[in-house]
């Protein structure tokens, strides 16, 4: 069974959608750029209503002064950096978190998947999202894809989940590609940017539990 986090809640209908499909994880967005950006003390108010889920507090290069507040009001599972962070800021940021910390990686090409391999054993987890359109104003949940194949034959210590544009059109075969046992979504369970839809939420997870194109 390949576990779903469901990223970008903004409300107590969302979270109840993304239990109601089964969600591992559960991700509230802290970042004021992105139009799933919730507070941290909403963030805390959502996460208290999904604690039969994992809780990620996913945040953009934060300074200990939010990682500090996010700790404090949502007490996250999880923090997933999404940003610029080097190795030795992951290894700060894991006080703040219950459980550890996920660290995105934007991929391309294959060249893009050596980037990884400084936070092997220092991350808890990584997340492999598409790389932004050039000039983008946030570093993820534009809906790009890539070369999901790009993942299959990874060799590393930590668990990892794939993302980027998955959607429910797409995500059976993309795991089948990338041998993924985790994935992650936001923009691909949206009505519109920062609005979840319920029944593309369910549809996602309805997708995953079908044979993947071909493999039937």
């Amino acid at each position: 069974m390949t576990e779903i986090k469901f990223c970008g809640l903004k409300t107590g209908r969302d979270v109840a959608a993304a239990v109601q499909a089964g969600a591992r994880w559960t991700g509230y967005v802290i970042f004021p750029a992105s139009p799933r950006h919730v507070t941290p003390a909403l963030a805390g108010e959502l996460a208290h209503l999904a604690q039969v889920t994992e809780t990620v507090a996913v945040m953009v290069d934060p300074d200990d002064a939010l990682l500090a507040q996010i700790r404090d009001a949502m007490r996250p599972d999880w923090i997933q950096l999404h940003g610029s962070e080097d190795p030795r800021r992951v290894v700060q940021a894991r006080a703040y978190a219950r459980q550890g910390i996920i660290k995105s990686v934007p991929v391309a090409d294959a060249s893009d998947l050596e980037a990884a391999r400084a936070y092997d054993r220092v991350a808890d987890m990584l997340l492999f999202d598409a790389k932004p359109p050039r000039g983008a104003s946030r570093p993820g949940g534009w809906g790009e894809t890539y070369d999901y194949g790009l993942l299959k034959n990874l060799n590393l210590s930590v668990p990892w989940l794939l993302s980027g544009g998955l959607d429910a059109s797409n995500v059976a075969a993309a795991v089948a590609a990338s041998g993924a046992k985790a994935v992650d979504v936001s923009s691909g369970i949206e009505s519109s940017p920062g609005i979840k839809d319920a029944a593309r939420i369910q549809a996602f997870a309805d997708a995953l539990a079908q044979p993947a194109p071909g493999l039937t």
